[in-house]
């Protein structure tokens, strides 16, 4: 096994050619996206990863990604993380397993490999260099004293094979050696046993969106080291990158600054990888300012309403560029009966666009602006883990985050704007009670700053917090972050979804498990849909 600056030489034949196996660098970073999409020429557009997203992996787990180098040309590459995997139910989509491409779901404490992507451009496949690729893999099991490596594999060949075949007898075939499938026949050779065929693994037309569950367990394992290490359940481990910001509410001259403002923080969340980025309640107020000043607030709020398509495109732009979950605070909407409301959006990298209107209406909002309140809970179950989206009053009625909870709902985003001190504490105070009770996370933003011509926003109080549960996976006064009051910046903190899982079950005081049924519910009338989010 060469160390990561030797040059192993290997004939092959005429080429003769002497081959690098070697840990990515940043800067291979571009050629890889360029390989990847040579190996992979068939793969559906959001499938493919970018440039980001493989820093991102790089940053998680260096010494889990390789190369296979020739006369300084990229010919292979190899990718992996550690995770913990329930035995019981293993089952698992790719994004699912990886965070999106990310790898934020790595968890040194793990005890099994993903092998997450491997391979070898075609010009140079049967030549050993996935061997050599899965030999480097392999020797993470015994440094890392794993118990075993797994992987989702492909079924490039079975599009050919699917209207005589089930998959299941696809497989059986390919492992007796009746047919050869690209990628199962390498995983079968590199010492990979099929475990079990999944559906909807991965979006790929050639293998019909099948996949097969491959394991392949280490004879090294030392399980007595490993108790020293593991973590006390075995659950699917997997972290998120938040950002939440402080937003400077300040005069703009035209829209191109409103757009600048808006691109800062949106870089900021792509420069600290982060997979979440959350702006404040009604932070496009700062749009008043391009409007007469003598301009009615009730008439103002409605020409900030008809922003509503250059809002969209702008954060959908940001979204997409970035690679980021872009909850954009919320901007007010007019519907179809022509009332207006204060709606929430949560923005994809995939370019889809969700929608959260607050349900509460508070008497300046009844006042100055004559907003109605919205009528619909939406969870959004993204591939990073579930969220909900609460705009500022709606955290202060507990049984929202209840509903929202036993839904599934680990995450709670809570867009905000308040005027002063006591007005942010009650938000802040009733965030904490929420994370407590339900055993979430609760990610608050604010603005800060102020808007002399505008009377609703003369003043405002902000500080970007991130709450948890007061246990002891947790900080002890429940704050994992938070940002100085009434600075523009922003708070950034990662979010371990496992905790939260640990600690329903194990924590020294139980509140979902210790709810008293039998003497109280919390029941809805309104609908709460479940939305799934690319």
């Amino acid at each position: 096994m060469a160390d990561d600056q030797s040059v192993e030489g290997l004939d092959f034949g005429d080429a003769g050619d002497p081959v690098r196996i070697r840990r990515w660098e940043e800067s291979d970073i571009p050629a890889l996206v360029a390989v990847q999409r040579e190996c992979y020429p068939g793969m559906a557009e959001e499938t493919y990863m970018d440039e980001r997203k493989l820093r991102m992996q790089l940053a998680a787990f260096p010494e889990g990604q390789f190369l296979a180098e020739i006369d300084g040309r990229i010919v292979g590459y190899a990718s992996s993380l550690i995770v913990i995997l329930d035995d019981e139910s293993p089952w698992h989509s790719y994004d699912e397993i990886t965070g999106v491409g990310t790898f934020g779901t790595h968890d040194p404490a793990g005890d099994t490999l993903y092998g997450a992507d491997i391979a070898v451009v075609p010009d140079w496949r049967g030549k050993g260099l996935a061997a050599r690729l899965y030999k480097r893999r392999k020797a993470l099991l015994t440094r890392f004293n794993l118990r075993r490596m797994v992987a989702g594999g492909r079924l490039p060949g079975y599009s050919e094979h699917a209207k005589r075949l089930k998959p299941i007898q696809y497989v059986e075939a390919v492992k007796q050696g009746q047919l050869r499938d690209q990628a199962l026949s390498a995983h079968l050779k590199a010492g990979y046993t099929v475990r079990g065929i999944h559906y909807g693994y991965l979006r790929d037309g050639e293998s019909m969106n099948y996949a097969t569950f491959l394991e392949m367990p280490n004879p090294e394992f030392d399980p007595a080291r490993r108790l020293i290490a593991g973590a006390p359940i075995r659950r699917p481990v997997r972290k998120i990158r938040v950002c939440a910001c402080q937003y400077q509410l300040r005069p703009l001259t035209d829209w191109a600054q409103f757009e600048m403002q808006v691109e800062f923080f949106a870089d900021a969340a792509k420069e600290f990888h982060c997979h979440f980025l959350l702006l404040p309640e009604l932070f496009t107020v700062q749009l008043f300012t391009l409007l007469p000043s003598d301009i009615d607030t009730h008439e103002a709020v409605r020409e900030i309403a008809k922003m509503h398509d250059q809002y969209v495109e702008l954060c959908k732009r940001m979204a997409v560029k970035h690679g980021l979950y872009f909850i954009a605070g919320s901007h007010p909407v007019i519907d179809e009966e022509g009332d207006l409301l204060n709606v929430a959006h949560l923005f994809t990298p995939s370019g889809d666009v969700y929608t959260q209107p607050k349900l509460h209406m508070t008497p300046s909002e009844r006042n100055y602006y004559d907003m109605q309140p919205g009528d619909v809970l939406r969870v959004f179950d993204t591939p990073l883990g579930r969220i909900g989206i609460l705009v500022c009053y709606d955290i202060e009625f507990p049984e929202l985050s209840r509903l929202l909870m036993k839904q599934g709902v680990e995450v709670l985003f809570v867009p905000f704007a308040t005027t002063e001190r006591k007005g942010y504490h009650r938000v802040r105070h009733c965030a904490q009670a929420r994370a407590i009770e339900n055993v979430i996370y609760v990610v608050l933003a604010g603005c800060v700053g102020n808007l002399p011509q505008v009377n609703s926003f003369l003043i405002t109080y902000g500080q970007a917090a991130v709450c948890t549960p007061c246990d002891f996976s947790f900080p002890k006064d429940g704050v994992l972050a938070e940002g100085e009051p009434n600075n523009e910046s922003v708070c950034i903190a990662e979010l371990d979804l496992n905790d939260l899982a640990i600690q329903r079950d194990i924590g020294t005081v139980r509140p979902l498990q210790d709810r008293r049924d039998d003497l109280y519910q919390v029941s809805s009338t309104m609908r709460i849909e479940t939305i799934q989010v690319r």
